[in-house]
């Protein structure tokens, strides 16, 4: 059984204006249908491996609004940023997005999640997860479509250079 799932778009712009958006946490509230603001911690003003940060959550779009801690697991500016959500080695769930090249240029985007594979993940996944898998697919699409808008707009105004270098 797979305990996640993923979502990809294709996007005209380069990878790297893809990872400049999708690496500022800071900026999750413009895409995220969930989480509306998040923050680095610890003095960080950037993405790298082992940097943590919170974001704020409004579960299902409803509530209950919550901060979760997060830390970066992957930093690779045009390849890849992703995140596990608690404290390192501890993380229920990782989050991320994986970006390659598309086969007639721009960015093929791909968000994704994954329970850590515990057994009260299995229990969870097993009993709630065609519910909550759902709403993450949806909540995946949304982001990345919101995301796209921004990278594709952002491409066309710069005529195609790097974004964030």
């Amino acid at each position: 059984m797979k305990l996640g799932d993923e979502v990809t778009v294709h996007m005209n712009a380069t990878p790297q204006q893809v990872w400049a958006l999708v690496s500022d946490v800071t900026q999750i509230g413009r895409y995220s249908p969930e989480t509306f603001e998040g923050e680095w911690l610890d003095g960080a003003t950037g993405p790298a491996v082992g940097v943590r940060f919170r974001g704020h959550v409004k579960r299902n779009q409803k509530g209950p609004t919550y901060w979760s801690k997060c830390f970066v697991t992957a930093c690779e500016p045009g390849k890849e940023f992703s995140f596990g959500v608690g404290e390192p080695g501890k993380a229920a769930i990782n989050w991320g997005y994986r970006l390659a090249p598309g086969a007639t240029g721009g960015t093929d985007v791909t968000e994704f999640f994954e329970l850590a594979p515990k057994l009260p993940m299995k229990i969870y996944w097993t009993l709630l997860g065609w519910s909550r898998g759902k709403t993450n697919r949806n909540g995946m699409q949304t982001t990345l479509e919101r995301i796209k808008e921004v990278a594709e707009t952002d491409a066309a105004t710069t005529e195609g250079s790097p974004h964030g270098e």
